[in-house]
């Protein structure tokens, strides 16, 4: 395993991730492309549900994202058996975690769609998707643990090519409900939420295979009673307050999505048409973020702070150079693109605009995904939170409000909002990062001597 260890780049390390996010995007916009043909309102009420389910991802993101970062400063440390027993513990919690969130969703999906102030219209059917999604979350809380294992190990090809099986699995699924071929019944969005569910539950199955393969069977299973209570510990530690930021995050989204919802239909299929093709802008930050968060978590367990400190800062460079030349590309097909989804030409006309003003927000998100990624790394975890927490409570939803509702702004007032949350978020990120606390945070080197 040490071998590899020294082999990892950025480039290796961040090309399989960029394809793999690229995919689980492209399963949301399958659903999403799948769905348009059937119907507008159908996408609206899938959109709707996920963005209960992505606040459930979040939570599953407690122990994963701690998982990550303990296992790369171990590794950089060269903890082997540290790490194995990190794994174990890790892949325990998130299973009981994500089967008690399960239940919880199957039996309060109805009421958390209601709260959501969700059209009449659109109520059946997106509690139809979250109750079956929702009630197998647990399944995508093992999986994104043992992702964040063998990423650590530095083996992100491996999660690349289960995620390219799970895509064709769910297209095929897709496909087969929607459009009814050799006799299949059409069951809508009962259909894509059934083909969503499999192909996860499958993936899981080969996730478990490789990660055996990949720890050469060595995690210390038969002895999860007997490990170290500081292991979970230290996870919640980590975990609790970095998914705490992108907890805040959806939740906030989740009121916005209550103020468009106000704005009506229209206003909604709107939203995630556009926040579907804007994904494929940030996705090159998302990957180089998580590329330079396992590199720099090795590095802290190594205590090599001066190339840590300039990994993140080239890597910052890169994401905001890439995401600001795939915003602007972006925009100038960005009529083409909407069309894609549908032939609504006021749903385009928004749209379009949206995208334009993304060429502004993208480099500040550029700067909380690399610098986050990196702080989180370094073990420097609560000071995201706390910024997040009031920025995107004080800056993202008040602003929404005031420029969308209440002056009358709609869509475009809440892009603006949007903008001004990234870029003050981003912009104190950065100078957490020069101020060069985090070099004290981190949980191998400071707790257990390097």
């Amino acid at each position: 395993m040490s071998q590899n260890q020294k082999k990892l780049t950025l480039f290796a390390l961040t090309w399989p991730i960029f394809i793999e996010v690229l995919l689980h995007m492209l399963m949301g916009n399958a659903d999403t492309l799948m769905l348009s043909q059937y119907s507008d309102d159908s996408v609206a009420a899938v959109g709707v549900a996920n963005q209960i389910l992505s606040l459930v991802i979040v939570m599953f993101g407690f122990i994963a994202t701690g998982t990550a970062i303990l296992i790369a400063q171990n590794i950089g440390a060269n903890r082997l058996q540290t790490a194995g027993e990190i794994s174990v513990v890790s892949l325990a919690v998130n299973l009981v975690f994500g089967i008690l969130l399960s239940i919880l969703l199957f039996f309060t999906g109805k009421p958390l769609l209601l709260l959501m102030d969700l059209p009449s219209e659109l109520l059946d059917e997106a509690y139809i998707y979250l109750v079956i999604v929702g009630g197998f979350s647990f399944v995508q809380a093992v999986i994104m643990t043992i992702g964040a294992t063998v990423r650590s190990y530095g083996f992100t090809r491996d999660i690349m090519y289960i995620t390219i099986g799970m895509n064709i699995l769910n297209v095929a699924g897709n496909y087969l409900f929607i459009f009814g071929p050799f006799g299949f019944p059409v069951l809508g969005v009962e259909g894509v939420a059934i083909s969503t569910a499999v192909s996860r539950f499958i993936g899981l199955i080969v996730s478990i295979m490789v990660l055996v393969k990949r720890t050469n069977g060595e995690l210390p299973f038969r002895k999860l009673f007997q490990l170290p209570k500081e292991h979970i510990r230290n996870l919640l530690k980590i975990g609790i307050p970095s998914a705490g930021e992108q907890l805040s995050y959806n939740a906030s989204q989740m009121v916005i999505t209550i103020f468009i919802a106000a704005l009506g239909t229209e206003a909604l299929t709107a939203r995630v048409y556009t926040q579907n093709i804007m994904m494929f802008i940030f996705l090159f930050s998302v990957a180089i973020s998580q590329g330079t968060q396992i590199l720099i978590g090795h590095m802290i367990g190594a205590g090599k702070f001066e190339e840590a400190y300039k990994r993140c800062m080239q890597s910052l460079r890169l994401a905001i150079a890439i995401s600001l030349g795939t915003a602007i590309l972006f925009s100038i097909f960005s009529e083409n693109l909407l069309g894609i989804f549908t032939s609504n030409p006021e749903i385009i006309e928004t749209g379009a605009f949206l995208i334009l003003l993304t060429i502004i927000l993208e480099p500040g998100r550029s700067f909380n995904l690399v610098v986050i990624n990196s702080l989180r790394a370094a073990g420097d975890v609560k000071f995201p939170v706390y910024i997040g927490i009031l920025s995107m409570w004080g800056v993202s939803v008040s602003l929404s409000y005031l420029l969308g509702i209440h002056f009358g702004l709609g869509l475009t007032g809440i892009w603006i909002a949007f903008i001004a949350d990234e870029w003050l978020r981003g912009i104190l990120m950065l100078f957490r990062w020069r101020s060069g606390v985090w070099r004290s945070k981190g949980f191998v080197t400071a707790k257990q001597g390097a």
